[in-house]
């Protein structure tokens, strides 16, 4: 039996919990910031402490599956747990593994993060679409038989993403803009909004020449340290931006490892990306 519809929980859980996706991004600058060393019970004691800190209160956490995977089948262990924790505290859990391939092999990698059986089964998947649209239909359609969503890669914050996404196609239609069209297809007829949503980044300023009303998530990088704040979301998102699940790493993890601090960071921000939202 598939869960409800990623969307839909995702709506719900921001209703409640307020708008805000939080990464637990363990690499090893921020545990030396921490106190602990760059190793296993490092990132054991960072990844518990985030999880017991946040799980309970913001509506989506991120994992950024890279960080676990340099510690190999131990780092692996680490994740599993903690993905698993976080769904049993009531987090959304999306897993930021930006996976992209083709045929069996994205079948496989969608397998590893959207099957319900699979010890790293998460709430959604970050995914590249830079083999074509097309090339994800083993994840989307794992997504759909489970309840889980996507967050495709459309318009990121690196700089470098310009040179792909920006790029026009015959059709006149940019790359970027192309993948949103793609993922407004998936959501049609969606309520409260689809499962299948689009990475946008919250530092690329006015956006309101691309169609963002795609009936599903934005997952939204670089609030706080990459230098974009909540009161920037209805400028860059406009009549989209209810549908903005912002994302904050190092704004809120920065202040740990005391839990008070992480949830009173994470509260804040939630209030204010609530305030600018409905100020919209």
């Amino acid at each position: 039996m598939s869960l409800e519809p990623f969307g839909a929980r995702l709506r719900r859980a921001m209703d409640e919990r307020g708008p805000l996706c939080v990464g637990i991004d363990p690499h090893a600058s921020l545990l030396a910031d921490w106190g602990l060393n760059d190793d296993i019970a490092g990132l054991e004691r960072f990844s518990r402490t985030v999880v017991e800190a946040l799980a309970d209160r913001v509506a989506v956490l991120k994992p950024q599956s890279a960080f676990f995977e340099r510690f190999g089948s131990r780092g692996i262990a680490v994740l599993e747990k903690s993905v698993e924790e976080a769904r049993e505290a009531g987090a959304l859990v999306v897993m930021d593994a930006k996976r992209g391939d083709i045929g069996s092999t994205m079948a496989a990698y969608a397998s590893a993060f959207l099957e319900k059986s699979s010890p790293l089964f998460s709430d959604a998947l970050t995914v590249s679409p830079y083999l074509g649209y097309g090339s994800l239909k083993p994840a989307v359609e794992l997504a759909r038989e489970s309840g889980a969503g996507l967050f495709v890669l459309a318009l990121t914050s690196n700089p470098e993403g310009g040179e792909v996404q920006h790029a026009v196609r015959g059709d006149g239609r940019s790359v970027g803009a192309t993948m949103l069209a793609h993922l407004a297809a998936e959501n049609a007829g969606e309520t409260p909004m689809g499962s299948f949503g689009a990475v946008v980044g919250a530092t690329l300023g006015d956006l309101s020449s691309y169609d963002l009303d795609i009936n599903g998530p934005l997952l939204a990088p670089g609030i706080g340290a990459q230098g974009a704040t909540p009161a920037d979301l209805p400028g860059v998102f406009g009549a989209a931006v209810r549908q903005v699940v912002p994302n904050v790493s190092r704004g809120v993890l920065r202040h740990g490892p005391d839990i008070g601090a992480l949830r009173a960071s994470s509260d804040l921000f939630a209030e204010e990306i609530r305030a600018a939202v409905a100020s919209a």
